[in-house]
């Protein structure tokens, strides 16, 4: 094993421990919580040592990424995984569901609508993630928290979508805790069991307020150029 090989595993150990332990602490179920390593960016080569150690859960932010470099990467580790975790244009609804396990940006109706079409061309449902702005910022993607509950209701009712937890990425000079449990509060009144919150930086507070999935990319890979 080369050193960036072995630096990647043993960020990817460091990472896990720290979930395990923050999960101990909580008195959770370990299994409660899965690490999406975050390869965005990152060439199959950078990828391959982290498959190598264990690691089964991916998330990309482009589909056309993932594309150049998941479908060879899958053949030789079939068991991986793949979370799309980045905004989801309408017009790659088909691509995302050939491509993707997990979808956690589901924001709109008009990307509803498109995910629904090609659930029922293709026959594969991936597992949903509706995507609140809990800091309601203009430039980020995601439902309103006061839009949340309606949205969901929609998206069960109207689409028949699997839904089954709710995404935020919140705001970068604010503490993330609060937003953390605003998701938590949203996700419980709606019966939603999976919560999708805290990346590098902040994934054991994430953990704390009840994450499922946490997004890790830098704290693993190392930094993006």
């Amino acid at each position: 094993m080369d050193d960036r090989a072995q630096l990647a595993a043993e960020r990817l150990r460091a990472v896990a421990e720290s979930i395990a332990r923050t999960v101990r602490e909580e008195g959770r179920d370990p299994a409660s919580v899965t690490l999406i390593a975050v390869s965005k960016t990152f060439e199959a080569e950078a990828i391959e040592p982290v498959l190598a150690a264990g690691q089964r859960v991916f998330g990309e932010n482009r589909v056309q990424e993932a594309k150049t470099k998941w479908p060879a990467l899958k053949e030789r580790y079939p068991d991986v995984e793949l979370h799309l975790i980045g905004p989801l244009q309408s017009n790659k609804a088909h691509d995302a569901v050939l491509l993707f396990d997990v979808i956690h940006s589901l924001d709109r109706p008009s990307l509803a609508e498109a995910l629904k079409r090609e659930i029922d061309k293709t026959g594969r449902r991936p597992r949903l993630f509706v995507q609140v702005n809990t800091g309601e910022e203009a430039q980020k993607s995601g439902v309103t928290p006061g839009e949340a509950d309606a949205f969901i209701a929609q998206c069960r009712d109207v689409w028949n979508l699997p839904v089954v937890g709710l995404m935020c990425i919140p705001p970068a000079d604010e503490p993330p805790s609060p937003h953390f449990a605003l998701l938590a509060k949203i996700a419980a009144r709606n019966g939603l069991s999976d919560l999708s919150m805290g990346m590098s930086a902040d994934f054991e507070q994430a953990v704390m307020l009840g994450a499922t999935h946490v997004r890790v990319g830098s704290a693993i890979f190392g930094a993006r150029h």
